[in-house]
């Protein structure tokens, strides 16, 4: 594979009459696949289907306190469920509020409640005369979405290898006040798929902040999807705010959407002191309970640590040979051709690619016309303005194989398009 960087306009005009008869007979495939969301296959689904026979006519429906799940009550989950995430994730289970299917919507809920109440005993965000939030980018659209709901002031920190640019966090929290939080995707971010290191963890964990109502929104939706045996270790951010003095800094968000069933899991809150206190009451208001038979489902189908791991396993080798087949392709076109870089994550749903700038548009554009839908370009920065439009977020759960291959053949025909339309056009 040549180097486009280094050829000349003339051949690169040569290669480029080439690449549109490549094109073209993509276009003429009549494609029709969809690869802008990390959901799972239906081969990952089906991994789950037994849970939906774990509860029956003939099942007890009563908790380990034998109280009848089917009725109103317990509106922060059961303490099996409880028992259940904590053995999971390392947080005490009385630090849990659980939920409906949708840790999204729990961490809207969360936004919503410091709007119209406040933080750390300040007034709320809504009253406030502006509102600030940070935002490690590239990053995870339908956080900044929330942001933007509420009117917030989005500010992009740029992410390195370790997680956020922790100079630039604590010099910004530092000086104003009008900045209220920091979105998280701390292990396996998305779309990058970079887990915060040691020191990131600790830095956010005694952050100096002027805003007295500073929240860190810590979702760790991939907490437990890892590609392979020895997979990222994230340090408890909850441990290292409680030896920094600082439990009322952390929300952590998790659910169990992408280890059963995305439209039917679980999803679960972990907090402290003063946001443990006011969640609770405000979710006591909200509702008299959420869905308990499912959550009873999951814990007979899920059972506990070693089963759930092994579910997992179960999920590692549907998904890693997809992620495998997007390497090895990148590999292959560009490694002798540096027009792109990406990543290669250790767990997650996505693989992030940087285009030369101002290609990524162009890139998405081409391939939608060809019958293969990606990712918004800019969508993994706020109010989807991608500075450089050169980030690209590949999402490989959803199709199969043959799918993805055809796909991502498609998708290196057309970086190479648009790296030569914006060579040429520029010279």
């Amino acid at each position: 594979m040549e180097n486009y960087l280094s050829v000349p306009d003339s051949k690169l005009k040569e290669i480029h009459s080439y690449l549109i008869n490549e094109y073209q007979k993509f276009k003429n495939m009549n494609l029709k696949l969809n690869m802008a969301r990390g959901k799972p296959s239906p081969e990952q689904l089906n991994l789950s289907l037994e849970m939906m026979d774990v509860l029956n006519s003939s099942s007890d429906f009563n908790s380990r306190d034998n109280v009848d799940l089917r009725n109103y009550g317990i509106c922060d989950g059961i303490p099996e469920m409880k028992e259940f995430i904590s053995e999971l994730s390392g947080i005490p289970s009385e630090n849990f509020i659980i939920g409906g299917n949708s840790s999204l919507s729990m961490m809207f809920d969360t936004i919503s409640y410091f709007m119209i109440k406040g933080a750390g005993g300040c007034s709320p965000w809504g009253s406030q005369e502006k509102v600030k939030f940070l935002c490690p980018s590239p990053g995870y659209d339908r956080h900044f979405a929330i942001s933007e709901y509420f009117g917030m002031e989005m500010i992009v920190i740029p992410m390195t290898e370790t997680g956020p640019d922790m100079d630039l966090v604590e010099k910004l929290v530092r000086d104003d006040e009008q900045i209220k939080g920091i979105w998280c995707v701390p292990k396996y971010s998305n779309p990058q798929g970079i887990t915060y290191s040691d020191e990131t963890v600790k830095r956010l964990a005694n952050l100096k902040t002027a805003a007295k109502d500073f929240r860190i929104i810590w979702d760790n939706a991939y907490f437990i999807h890892d590609l392979s045996n020895d997979g990222d270790t994230l340090l408890n951010i909850l441990d290292e705010c409680k030896k920094a003095g600082t439990e009322n800094l952390p929300i952590i968000f998790f659910s169990t959407s992408k280890i059963t069933f995305p439209g039917a899991g679980v999803a679960f809150m972990a907090c402290a002191g003063e946001n443990l206190v006011a969640l609770k009451k405000m979710y006591s208001i909200k509702t008299v309970g959420f869905d308990k038979l499912n959550q009873l489902r999951h814990l007979r189908f899920l059972k506990d640590k070693p089963t759930i791991l092994n579910h997992m396993k179960k999920h590692r080798k549907i998904l890693k040979p997809k992620f495998d087949l997007i390497i090895d392709i990148l590999k292959r076109e560009f490694l002798n051709n540096p027009i792109i870089k990406w990543k290669n994550p250790n767990g997650g749903y996505f693989i992030s690619v940087e285009t030369c700038s101002c290609c990524a548009k162009r890139v998405v554009e081409l391939c939608k016309d060809a019958g293969v839908i990606l990712t918004d370009a800019g969508a993994t920065y706020p109010h989807k303005n991608d500075p450089n439009d050169s980030n690209i977020r590949l999402a490989p759960t959803y199709p199969d194989r043959n799918e993805l291959k055809l796909a991502m053949e498609l998708f290196c025909v057309c970086v190479k398009i648009a790296f030569i339309e914006k060579r040429i056009n520029k010279n």
